[in-house]
């Protein structure tokens, strides 16, 4: 005879879900990159996870809710729904200290504190002042922006002028 497990729980979904890598930035979870809104379980044990995209024709969304899906099931979840939510918007606050320093540890540029936006749209603004970026191999704030496009759409390319190292910078959102 055999004798069930306990009930998965909110915990273990969460820890799950949360231990997924971004497809993009794979030394970040989705819980540390702060994409992983929400996870619930309800009463008939089915668990629903929400992920909020860096931006919302973000590519890597299809893959992210495929292998959150995916790994939710193979935890013991039979019943897996996965929603998107895109209010409020994803922000680079929401990227914890962690990620902050696992990017770091990459080479990548972590971002600084996002702008502060008002409710409403948001402005058109065609002169927009690119932040200090410091070199995540060196520290020296002496950089520049070469691309404000990268291997990704949030990210941009910099290089140091100090080292001379090329370098990914995540933009504030």
């Amino acid at each position: 005879m055999v004798t069930p497990g306990p009930a998965p729980t909110r915990e273990l979904a969460r820890a799950v879900a949360g231990a997924v890598p971004d497809p993009e930035m794979p030394m970040l979870t989705l819980a540390d990159l702060g994409v992983l809104r929400s996870v619930e379980v309800g009463p008939d044990g089915a668990v629903t996870a929400v992920l909020t995209p860096t931006y919302s024709g973000c590519p890597a969304l299809a893959e992210m809710r495929a292998e959150v899906d995916r790994r939710l099931r193979a935890a013991g979840f039979a019943e897996v729904r996965i929603r998107t939510s895109l209010d409020p918007a994803w922000s680079t606050d929401w990227i914890t200290p962690a990620g902050r320093r696992a990017l770091a540890e990459h080479g990548v540029a972590p971002p600084g504190p996002a702008p502060h936006r008002a409710a409403g749209p948001v402005p058109l603004l065609l002169s927009a002042r690119r932040p200090a970026v410091p070199c995540p191999r060196c520290g020296s704030a002496d950089t520049e922006e070469t691309s404000r496009f990268s291997g990704t759409a949030c990210k941009a390319l910099w290089r140091c002028r100090a080292c001379r190292e090329p370098f990914e910078y995540v933009k504030e959102i």
